[in-house]
């Protein structure tokens, strides 16, 4: 099935050059599965590392807790404790230079 040109292969985006060396056998494998696929070399390898780089944030940007993790922030969010005395002077601060 041939691929669609998407936002991270359209050829208003490109502005930027990014060059990687490789060895003989991964171009060739490169090269055999990007026409398998129906697109370029440049625009499977585009593809590729965008699908990857999309993958690998989004994973660092879930957080992940135990079921004992997820009871303690869940608890804390309905029953907060008391401020401290510093977080309350810290607030007090911030009111009077915000003029809150």
């Amino acid at each position: 099935m041939p691929h669609t040109s998407t936002a991270a292969t359209s050829p208003r985006s490109r502005n930027a050059r990014l060059d990687a060396r490789v060895s003989s056998e991964q171009k060739n494998f490169f090269l055999h599965a990007a026409s398998l696929s129906g697109r370029t070399l440049s625009e499977f390898m585009i593809d590729s590392a965008q699908e990857a780089a999309a993958r690998i944030v989004r994973e660092h940007e879930i957080v992940r807790l135990s079921r004992e993790e997820q009871i303690a922030f869940v608890s804390a969010l309905l029953d907060p404790p008391e401020a401290g005395k510093r977080l309350r002077r810290a607030v007090a601060d911030y009111r009077l230079k915000a003029g809150v």
